[in-house]
């Protein structure tokens, strides 16, 4: 099977083209065929490797745990439903904090909003093994938060949702504030410390959608992994299918779409 795509009309009546798989198209490049136990003796010696990432990804975070932390101006301002609170109040009562810092890109419409973002936060959704550990999750989004929580809405994300339009430079100081984030924080009372960030490609942690298809045989199918020759690669930049983006909009963004949403912001 290789990738093709089917033209069709959406609710809006806009042509678009899908991504489908095609068993009438040249197959795609196959691994050997072997029998099985020549199968199993591989997939043993594979399976030794993934144990010792397993146990160094352990030991990786054992010393998470023991960075020391920096503290934060617990009285800093962030917006959310009520208006103005402060990070502190963000914890909602529990020890921890976990605050995804989400991109935007001001006066443009929904379909250009940062893919990536949409990508990571379409993910999150069971939050109540997060809160077993004394710990809140939230969206500190950068831009207003009456256009943003609007394009939260209309994703159905019901991730608590705050806009940092004004605090992100002051939140994330001596880092790009602009580009997207992942922040661990804990209180000590009405004190407020940082213990761990991460970006780029650190924010992979919360997307099941990765390790999923790291396990199948084509893996991410984008153009910077090592593959074999003949391999699908059809995600990439140069080739004009963005890893997160399909015909104008972040991917997840055409099932709402399709259910009659609005993506009106202003």
């Amino acid at each position: 099977m290789t990738r093709t795509f089917r033209e069709h009309l959406d609710q809006a009546g806009t042509r678009r083209m899908e991504a489908i798989m095609n068993d009438q198209e040249p197959s795609a490049a196959l691994p050997p065929v072997v029998d099985r136990r020549t199968w199993q003796e591989a997939r043993e010696a594979l399976f030794a490797r993934e144990k010792a990432h397993t146990h160094e990804g352990d030991a990786i975070a054992a010393a998470r745990r023991r960075l020391p932390m920096v503290e934060v101006d617990a009285t800093i301002e962030v917006i959310g439903p009520r208006g103005p609170i402060t990070i502190l109040d963000v914890f909602e009562g529990r020890k921890q904090l976990i605050a995804y810092y989400h991109a935007w890109w001001p006066d443009r419409p929904a379909a250009e909003q940062c893919e990536g973002c949409t990508f990571f936060n379409s993910q999150v959704r069971e939050l109540s093994y997060i809160h077993s550990r004394d710990a809140t999750y939230a969206t500190l989004c950068k831009g207003p938060y009456e256009e943003s929580v609007r394009y939260r809405d209309f994703m159905g994300w019901d991730v608590p949702w705050y806009s940092v339009e004004q605090t992100a430079a002051q939140l994330l100081e001596g880092r790009d504030w602009q580009s997207h984030h992942l922040v661990c924080y804990v209180r000590d009372g009405e004190r407020v410390f940082e213990t761990y960030y991460t970006g780029g490609r650190g924010v992979e942690i919360m997307s099941p959608t990765h390790g999923l298809l790291d396990m199948t045989v084509y893996g991410r199918q984008e153009t910077w992994e090592d593959s074999p020759d003949g391999w699908p690669q059809p995600w990439s930049y140069e080739h004009g299918q963005h890893h997160w983006r399909t015909n104008g909009r972040p991917i997840a963004q055409w099932s709402r779409i399709e259910a009659g949403r609005s993506d009106e912001l202003t």
